[in-house]
């Protein structure tokens, strides 16, 4: 059905600069789940998934496993969650996932990133209606018939499935992400992901054109170099 999502775009970064926020940023996430949810991957499906996608953009070992011992702890900063939505350049859709342990401060910086672009910060609920919260996998395989039927046998809501060259791609409720990974894993053995995420999808694209362009390049890259800021979703179609 032709659905399209985004990988992290901070995987892309190719500066000493940019890797360093992004291991900070996986160091961050990595440390909250831990803490919340236990800190061994085997009974933490999310801590997992967000060990393996690390590991995919290259994260070394020993960040992944400070912020673990950090978690075992139980000290250290008291980070919680905070997001932040509003139109960008062009109008287009966005919101903004942060883990901060001073909302103040974050507010102050997201809110100078939409002010420095032209855009305009929302109320929350201001645009997340316009978009669906969905975990994401995708993996190699050509039967999506089994796939379903593994999904549906473990009571899995699905949203959907696509089936592109050999690449399935499921979508379930971002509240399913736990039940349909362990059913995938028990399903199909040796199980690769390729793509293990939470992501808001948008429900609809706005064009970004002309002088829209480099004013939203210069606001994502205000938003990525914002320490608190963990995720950036948009509706934007360069």
């Amino acid at each position: 059905m032709g659905r399209a999502y985004q990988n992290r775009k901070d995987s892309m970064a190719k500066t000493a600069a940019a890797k360093t926020r992004v291991y900070s940023k996986y160091g961050r996430e990595i440390y909250v789940c831990a803490k919340s949810g236990g800190t061994e991957p085997e009974s933490n499906l999310t801590l997992r998934g967000l060990i393996d996608r690390a590991k995919k953009d290259q994260v070394p070992s020993h960040v992944i496993e400070k912020a673990l011992e950090k978690a075992r702890g139980g000290a250290g900063e008291d980070f919680s969650p905070a997001r932040y939505e509003g139109f960008g350049p062009g109008n287009c859709m966005v919101i903004i996932d942060c883990l901060t342990d001073n909302p103040n401060r974050t507010f102050g910086d997201v809110r100078l990133a939409f002010t420095k672009t032209k855009c305009k910060i929302g109320t929350p609920g201001s645009v997340s209606h316009m978009f669906d919260h969905c975990a994401i996998f995708a993996f190699k395989d050509q039967d999506e018939e089994a796939v379903l039927e593994a999904l549906m046998m473990a009571d899995v809501d699905v949203t959907d499935i696509e089936n592109e060259d050999g690449l399935i791609t499921v979508f379930t409720p971002h509240t399913e992400y736990a039940k349909a990974k362990q059913a995938l894993t028990d399903a199909f053995e040796g199980i690769e992901f390729e793509v293990d995420e939470i992501q808001f999808l948008p429900q609809t694209s706005t064009t970004i054109e002309g002088d829209d362009v480099p004013m939203f390049e210069k606001f994502l890259d205000m938003l990525n170099e914002l320490d608190d800021v963990q995720n950036v979703y948009h509706n934007a179609e360069l």
